[in-house]
């Protein structure tokens, strides 16, 4: 019996969902807005009663982070995503401006294709579904292969639920024989109407690179200034809670702490009180070798790991109860690798004399990969904070660790797992993404004004009145 080749059955499945796919999400475009919000209650209710199980599923399959992180970011993925989005109007006439007389009515966009990474599979399965389904579009996930399981099990989650609200099969389906040319033709194919791009820079460049629209988003690398003002134990606990948070796994975790030399020594003791292990030099170098593969690209190995797995794997030793490694840098670069973007749970650590010296090293630690994202600043000085609002990401996080801060478990943005850094990251949009990014908005605009002019102009009465009005012409046409 002839076996085909993986990749042929690959594109084969991905073609096949895309049609499915399509064809589902067109039934769900004439779904009035209680239909939806059937569908997405049952979503939440699901994915509530099964967020431990997705949670042990997806940290047994890649190693990368802890069951209860995981559990509570499928949690935020769902119940703290419907109560921000409950409200928020996808479907029919979603504004009506009498003066203007302009009426605004939301239409889906179509089948979207969902690329999720290894580090937060199902929170992410989770989350584009239900933004996709509460804009009535379809959605096909492209999984990272070694996040399959839990990837196709959060799916099929999904997308039952929803069938058992109503919803037409198909609605959420996953790829099962994940490949680079499943990837591809799946990207390609004419059925998808937009790409949301979560994963390596690699992966969002691609999708970026198809000719369709796509939502992606660049790598965080986030700066955490603590200034001279700051409280240094309630800072240090919210660094500390935000970098151990799933073991690092979230882009917009804190990956070098810059402290003035003022506080120095207090940010350093309280930072050993509570979990926190300064690495000598030698040991910090033995870290960074281990952390990074092909450059500056993290160790997949290492990954959403925790200090004691690290600390084994470059041969060193750290106190029992070690929450996370911080290693002293001085300057930015190659020279110095923890420099760079580091999911897990590794801290650069620098010192500075002021926060105009601040400003500068996290503009070169943005440029270093970052720019968009985000930076986190503790201060009690709201003119300092306004100083660096000026920085070039889109997420200041004032007071609160990066991560609970950026993904909106912390504070009132968005709660969301893909996160724009805009133009200036490489990213169609600088928000957190929502299901008000994936609708179209039709737009029916009555006239109120004339649309003629009120009187035609005078023709001149003689030949010295046109060159006249020719040469006054051409006198502004200079003058501008």
């Amino acid at each position: 019996m002839e076996v085909c080749d993986r990749d042929l059955q690959s594109i084969q499945e991905a073609r096949n969902l895309a049609r499915e796919g399509k064809k589902a999400q067109e039934i769900l475009a004439h779904y009035d807005e209680q239909q939806i919000d059937r569908i997405i209650c049952q979503m939440v209710k699901v994915a509530e009663e099964n967020a431990l199980k997705l949670a042990e599923l997806a940290v047994q399959e890649t190693g990368f982070g802890n069951v209860s992180d995981k559990k509570l970011k499928n949690n935020h993925a769902s119940r703290a995503l419907y109560a921000f989005i409950k409200d928020m109007k996808t479907v029919g006439i979603i504004k009506n401006d009498q003066q203007q007389k302009l009426l605004e009515i939301a239409e889906p966009m179509g089948l979207l294709m969902g690329i999720v990474p290894s580090t937060n599979p199902t929170s992410t399965v989770i989350y584009k579904a239900i933004i996709a389904l509460k804009s009535r579009n379809g959605i096909v996930i492209s999984p990272h292969p070694s996040a399959l399981q839990a990837s196709l099990l959060a799916t099929k989650l999904m997308n039952d639920a929803a069938v058992a609200a109503g919803a037409p099969d198909h609605i959420i389906s996953c790829i099962s024989k994940p490949s680079m040319a499943a990837t591809n033709e799946l990207m390609r194919r004419e059925e998808i109407a937009l790409i949301i791009a979560t994963g390596g820079a690699a992966m969002v460049k691609s999708a970026y690179s198809v000719g369709k629209p796509a939502l992606g988003v660049g790598p965080g690398n986030v700066p955490a200034y603590i200034e001279r003002s700051a409280d240094i134990p309630t800072t240090v606990a919210n660094i500390i809670a935000s970098k151990t948070f799933d073991y690092g796994t979230i882009c917009a975790s804190e990956q070098t702490v810059i402290v003035e030399k003022v506080i120095e020594a207090a940010v350093v003791s309280e930072f050993e009180r509570q979990g926190g292990y300064f690495m000598t030099a030698e040991e910090t170098s033995k870290v960074a070798k281990i952390l990074f593969v092909k450059g500056y690209g993290m160790n997949a190995k290492l990954v959403g790991r925790s200090p004691q797995v690290i600390a084994e794997a470059a041969g060193i030793s750290i106190p029992e109860g070690t929450k996370v490694l911080l290693g002293r840098q001085e300057a930015v670069g190659p020279s110095d690798p923890l420099s760079y973007e580091k999911l897990t749970t590794v801290l650069g650590f620098y010192t500075v004399e002021d926060w105009q010296e601040a400003c500068d090293l996290t503009i070169a630690l943005l440029n270093n990969g970052g720019v968009g994202h985000s930076f986190a600043i503790h201060t009690e000085n709201p003119e300092i904070v306004m100083k660096f609002s000026e920085k070039p990401v889109f997420r200041i996080l004032v007071n609160t660790g990066s991560t609970q801060g950026g993904v909106g478990i912390s504070t009132g943005l968005s709660p969301a797992f893909t996160l724009g850094c805009g133009t200036w990251g490489g990213s169609a949009t600088s928000d957190n993404v929502t299901p008000l990014h994936l609708i179209n908005i039709k737009r029916v605009a009555y006239g109120i004004k004339p649309s003629q002019q009120s009187a035609e102009p005078t023709a001149p009465s003689s030949l010295d009145d046109l060159v006249g009005e020719l040469m006054s012409l051409l006198q502004k046409s200079g003058d501008s």
